[in-house]
């Protein structure tokens, strides 16, 4: 158990690997929808431009 509040962040020496892994868990929490979105918003760009492709050679080939 810790007897103050300095102690608790110290976590008996492994402060530095806990609050890190704490840290970089969180930062993965945040990026990756951001991430997920990005990704979902360029396939959906580029089928919108093969799907006005297509639409390009039909007209063209008539």
């Amino acid at each position: 158990m810790w007897n103050s509040p300095s102690e608790f962040f110290a976590m008996g020496g492994y402060a530095l690997y806990v609050w890190s892994s704490f840290g970089i868990c969180a930062l993965v929490l945040i990026l990756e929808p951001l991430f997920v979105r990005a990704r979902f918003r360029a396939v959906i760009r580029r089928l919108k431009q093969q799907q006005l492709a297509e639409q390009f050679d039909k007209e063209i080939s008539k």
